[in-house]
């Protein structure tokens, strides 16, 4: 295997390192001569994070980005030096958990240093009295969620990626779990952290339940997918582990009076632990043996807690759905869910059949989101080439929803998959942001949006730009990330 074999998608903005050789002996100084590589099987590891259409080009002989060097650390002291080191070098830093990101978040798209995070995998303290743990943050997901589970406790955070993401990159990207309606996003379970600045500076913020204490800086690092600084240890929110769970499903006419249903349900401060509306095309896609939901949508509730709990919630979310003209469905639809919840057998079977194919998910206020499901169903249904476009709902508030659409086409023979896959993404984006939706729920931002921005955030970008070159003055944290970057560092 040869790396100059094979085609780089994003080459722009690669920098190009002097004296690799060099370079390289001082991170040896720092951390020794077993926790770097620069052998090409392991450069080719992490070309990419988990972007569907990466699949494509590894089929094709394409990587997405180039790392120079790939370095697992042991001990903070070791990440404040690299990053103070390549302050010095202006050599790009980027932070990785697992790789599970879907918008481009960990791609090197200029090369430099990975920070592969895992062996910062230690559980340090369950505190049953503040109902908290505290772990380093390249453990994974179930590790975390099984030793709880052991000690009879649970984070309540269960992303479809649970296998395969960690602690560090829910928090870099804001993550949000399938159980996200009673137990909340990771914004709302994180408590605490210890933080590394991009110029190796110790930042620590300590758990506390809430504080008066200025602005909440510590927010800045939640959701700032590794620019402006890594996330090495938090302290989360954890519940005991619920007495009781009940499964409901309801098959209804329209989305329109799915959605009605459970706006109403969560009105009155009823909120199951899972809620799922699936589209007609997904129901037939997910569903096709349940007779009473045959050109219908589907909707699963999972209810769990304390059993009196768990008892009037069922109560209310019948009660709801029946009077919005659900037809009740059982048991087995959600038994179903369970089963197939983790499974992304789908994205690995479409690159052979060259097909690109995504799902984007976005957010919206009650008001808006029957506008936004049409608006992008019709926008895409009219783009050549679309041969699928469903959507589901997953993420519920009182006031408003996070939606999946999940897309599937073939570019004409005059674009490249690349150029049709942005196209798609555009597509999508813009019908939601014309019918006053958001652009990103719990994905983030990446290369994927980041020229949807500006329409996002208007002039409050530019203000994010400037505490990133306050706090990070030579670009090195993951650069390219989050906005359109085109500032080198370094700048006065």
């Amino acid at each position: 295997m040869d790396l100059k074999d094979f085609e780089l998608i994003y080459t722009q903005d690669r920098c190009e390192i002097n004296d690799k050789q060099k370079i390289e002996r001082k991170i040896r100084e720092i951390i020794g001569d077993n926790n770097i590589s620069t052998k090409e099987v392991d450069i080719l590891a992490y070309t990419k994070d988990a972007s569907l259409i990466t699949l494509n080009w590894a089929i094709q002989g394409k990587i997405a980005g180039l790392p120079d060097f790939i370095i697992w650390p042991d001990t903070v002291e070791q990440i404040c030096n690299i990053l103070k080191f390549a302050n010095q070098e202006k050599i790009p830093v980027i932070p990785y958990g697992e790789g599970s990101g879907v918008v481009g978040g960990a791609i090197p798209i200029r090369g430099g240093i990975i920070i592969d995070m895992k062996k910062f995998n230690k559980i340090i303290e369950i505190n049953d009295k503040n109902l908290t743990v505290t772990a380093q943050t390249g453990i994974n997901g179930m590790n975390l969620e099984r030793y709880l589970n052991a000690k009879g406790y649970t984070t309540g955070h269960i992303p479809q990626s649970l296998y395969i993401s960690s602690l560090g990159g829910w928090i870099a990207h804001r993550a949000a779990g399938q159980f996200s309606t009673k137990y909340g996003k990771i914004e709302d379970i994180i408590l605490g952290m210890e933080v590394i600045s991009p110029q190796g500076e110790i930042l620590n913020f300590k758990p506390i339940p809430r504080a008066s204490t200025g602005p909440q800086l510590e927010k800045l690092f939640i959701g700032g997918e590794g620019t402006l600084g890594i996330v090495t240890e938090a302290t989360l929110k954890i519940w005991p582990y619920p007495d009781k769970r009940i499964l409901i499903s309801y098959a209804f006419s329209s989305i329109d009076d799915s959605f009605k249903a459970v706006r109403q349900i969560l009105r009155e401060q009823i909120y199951p632990a899972v809620i799922r509306i699936y589209d007609s095309f997904e129901t037939s896609r997910h569903f096709p043996d349940i007779e009473n939901a045959k050109d219908k949508v589907m909707v699963v509730f999972v209810c769990e807690g304390n059993s009196k709990l768990v008892e009037l919630e069922e109560s209310i979310t019948r009660e709801k759905s029946e009077k919005n003209s659900g037809i009740d469905c059982g048991v087995h639809p959600v038994e179903h869910w369970f089963e197939t919840r983790f499974r992304i057998t789908e994205t690995s079977a479409m690159p052979p059949y060259k097909i690109v194919f995504d799902t984007i998910e976005v957010a919206s206020l009650w008001e808006n989101a029957s506008a936004i499901y049409h608006s992008v169903l019709d926008s895409m249904k009219k783009l050549q080439g679309v041969i699928m476009i469903t959507a589901h709902v997953s993420h519920f508030y009182p006031n408003g929803v996070g939606i999946y659409f999940t897309f599937g086409g073939v570019p004409s023979k005059e674009q490249t998959d690349l150029e049709y896959y942005q196209k798609c993404w555009d597509t999508i984006i813009k019908a939601v942001l014309d019918a006053g939706g958001s652009i990103a729920h719990h994905h983030g931002i990446g290369i994927n949006r980041a020229h949807w921005m500006e329409s996002e955030w208007g002039n409050s970008v530019n203000t994010l730009r400037e505490i990133k070159k306050l706090l990070d003055p030579n670009n090195i944290l993951n650069p390219g990330k989050l906005y359109v970057d085109t500032w080198k560092g370094g700048e006065t």
